[in-house]
């Protein structure tokens, strides 16, 4: 992902390693430490990573740095050496953004340090049984919350790290791992954290819900080949839970998770997440050719002996004189809708990042909603879980723990740097479960009913503020959750702000900002953001075999949308949008365009190209992916272009989850989608 990098002529692939994988997972370790230990020098180190969600308020920093410099990231924690590379181009957009990440960097400059150590203390009301969402498993009630982390680094490619968090109840040694490699290929033996998702607040298949397990991950940090490839692959062990095949047995499931993305182009990659679930009782296959073949066979037949999610993900920057992150995941638990590339039970999450508005603020949007059965499975009766809390979405941990309930799930986030120092954050959580789910859990549902879940509410207000070797801050959090329980809590906190060299001071000269030096920098050429306003005519088909198929009237509806593109090419442009249609037979259609492609010609012609997810709002959401064709007039009127659109969406799927839903041979009914949209333009 890093230009600067591809733009060296040494990096490129090292070429593949072709083998026939054995049943023994020693063969398949042995085998890659070979590689390692064989490869020839490389200019680029292994690296440490950044704590994930221990020291929230420097990791927004980071991530605003990030997308100032153009970097599309799709998965956390993240490296050292990446953010460091990515610094030069975000201090050409906010010096003093780039100043605070530069200082606390430092700490990472040695060959051994202390990197992080945080103290807090709080009052808490209510809360038993809710924990706060992405950290660790940490208690609402816990009066207490510890995290430190270390690390020694004898050589380039050997590096050693401590760390650990503890809390009421529970001590995990997140962060100690040993680490060998080189920057394209860098192995982690530990309690490494893994985040697979573009989003910040939800992750559907791995996040830092639960405490972290310990696992073997093999990645690299620094892209490959022209097309900027990375890859993780990861192998870990959860707690023991019951299990279902052939008998009811208690076991510890082994998890095989990976992200594989792209960044064909700056501003914009895109990824593949697989994940499954396997062995940990009798009769269960764990060998890594059983792994092996399943990560490429996507039949439901997997599910009967390992448990499968994947998903899509992408991001696209938008280095406008207002710069902004769009991204979205498109995830699945399992493949009932057929085919290898259309989800079952699907979960649809998307989010705007703002890293910078009006000088002193910044501001995160997010969205996520997936369908019933997820984070439950028939064999592993616990699903992903480790210790009782999911691995994915902080809102499944919202319910009767088994019980098979989807959701929806949204995060606003906005910070300030205000003139004299230090940094403010407000985010709110919401969370509103389905109500028309029909329990299994017994004590809480009847066969006829689903159990009445309250919308779920969080509220937090964080002030940090460095003093000396320090950082200082207080935390307010109040809400009440899906049982409708309230809980508050009110926190203070010193974590470690660096040595005499890397402290990060207020300075006046700094931190309250020199007008000149954190105004941002003009955008590059080809770079627009964009709001289309206009109307759809569609026609809808509805299928529910055996019944015949249902087929709309023309219908007419407005359309809205926004986004931004980027000039790849003399003639060719990419970019990412997100689309609202209203009266699609009575009901409205969100779509979000992972690939927005336009060719310019000559002419005010333009050709565009585009695919992504859908989300059909009937009685139950119906998901899938769609595609379609534009033609562009650009520049009819300055600044303003007219477009038609023709879109198709085929097997957008809604399961039949309602005791008034027509049971047929399958348990979905499918709607296919068919548009055409005409609408204005404005581009900035």
């Amino acid at each position: 992902m890093l230009k600067s990098f591809c733009l060296r002529s040494g990096v490129q692939a090292r070429g593949t390693l072709g083998c026939k994988v054995r049943h023994d997972w020693g063969v398949l370790l042995a085998v890659v430490l070979l590689a390692l230990g064989t490869a020839r020098p490389v200019h680029a180190q292994a690296t440490a990573y950044l704590p994930l969600n221990l020291e929230p308020e420097i990791e927004r920093q980071v991530e605003r740095v990030l997308i100032l410099a153009d970097e599309p990231i799709l998965k956390r924690p993240y490296s050292v050496e990446l953010v460091k590379a990515a610094l030069p181009q975000a201090c050409r957009v906010d010096q003093v953004l780039c100043r605070r990440v530069q200082r606390y960097l430092e700490r990472y400059s040695r060959d051994y340090a202390l990197t992080h150590a945080s103290i807090t203390g709080s009052l808490t009301h209510n809360g038993a049984g809710d924990v706060i969402p992405n950290e660790y498993g940490l208690p609402e009630n816990s009066h207490y919350d510890l995290s430190i982390a270390a690390f020694v680094q004898p050589s380039d490619y050997l590096l050693a790290s401590a760390g650990g968090i503890a809390y009421s109840g529970r001590t995990i040694p997140t962060g100690s791992m040993l680490t060998l490699g080189s920057s394209w290929a860098q192995i982690d033996f530990g309690w490494r954290t893994h985040w697979l998702s573009p989003l910040t607040d939800t992750s559907a298949l791995m996040s830092t819900e639960a405490p972290t397990t310990p696992s073997i991950t093999l990645s690299n940090w620094e892209p490959l080949t022209r097309l900027g490839l990375q890859y993780e692959f990861f192998l870990t062990k959860l707690s023991p839970q019951p299990i279902t095949y052939d008998r009811v047995q208690e076991g510890d499931p082994k998890l095989f998770g990976t992200q594989i993305s792209i960044e064909p182009f700056p501003g914009w990659s895109i990824g593949f997440n697989r994940m499954l679930e396997f062995g940990g009782g009798a009769g269960l296959p764990s060998s890594a050719s059983f792994v092996a073949k399943q990560f490429f066979v996507t039949s439901d037949k997997v599910q009967l002996q390992g448990n499968q999610q994947a998903s899509y993900v992408t991001r696209y920057v938008s280095p406008t004189s207002v710069p902004f992150a769009l991204y979205f995941q498109y995830a699945g638990e399992n493949t009932s809708l057929g085919g290898a590339f259309l989800f079952g039970d699907p979960m649809m999450s998307g989010g705007i990042d703002f890293p910078r508005l009006f000088k002193y603020f910044d501001l995160t949007y997010e969205i996520a909603e997936w369908a019933d059965t997820w984070y439950t499975h028939f064999v592993f009766l616990h699903g992903m879980s480790n210790d009782g809390l999911v691995l994915g979405a902080w809102g499944a941990d919202q319910r009767n723990f088994g019980d098979g309930v989807g959701a929806r799930s949204q995060m606003l986030r906005v910070g300030w740097s205000p003139p004299f120092g230090g940094y403010l954050e407000e985010k709110v959580r919401l969370l509103v479960n389905q109500n028309y789910f029909v329990g299994q859990d017994r004590e809480y549902n009847s066969s006829d009913r689903a159990y009445p879940y309250r919308h779920y509410v969080d509220v937090s207000v964080r002030y940090t503020r460095p003093w000396k070797g320090l950082t200082l801050g207080g935390e307010a959090e109040g809400g009440h959750d899906v049982y409708g329980r309230n809980f508050a809590r009110l926190s203070g906190f010193v974590r470690y702000g660096g040595d005499a060299r890397t402290r990060d001071e207020i300075d006046t000269d700094t931190d309250t900002g020199d007008e000149n030096e954190a105004s941002a920098a003009a955008p590059p050429q080809g770079t627009e953001w964009f709001v289309d306003v206009g109307a759809n005519v569609n026609r809808v088909v509805s299928e529910n075999a055996p019944v015949p198929p249902i087929i709309s009237n023309p219908e007419l509806g407005p359309h809205f949308a926004i986004g931004g593109r980027r000039a790849v090419s003399e003639h060719n442009d990419l970019g990412a949008r997100v689309e609202y249609d209203g009266g699609v037979d009575g009901k409205f259609l969100i779509g979000f365009r992972a690939l927005d492609w336009r060719y310019r010609f000559d002419n005010p012609f333009a050709l565009g190209l585009f695919a992504g997810a859908a989300r059909y709002n009937t009685i139950t959401p119906a998901t899938s992916l769609y595609a379609g064709l534009g033609l562009q007039w650009r520049d009819l009127w300055p600044h303003w272009d007219i477009d038609l659109d023709g879109r198709y969406g085929d097997n957008l799927a809604r399961d039949h989850v309602l005791a008034s839903d027509v049971q047929g041979s399958r348990p979905e009914t499918f709607y296919r989608i068919r548009s055409l949209t005409l609408y204005l333009s404005r581009h900035f």
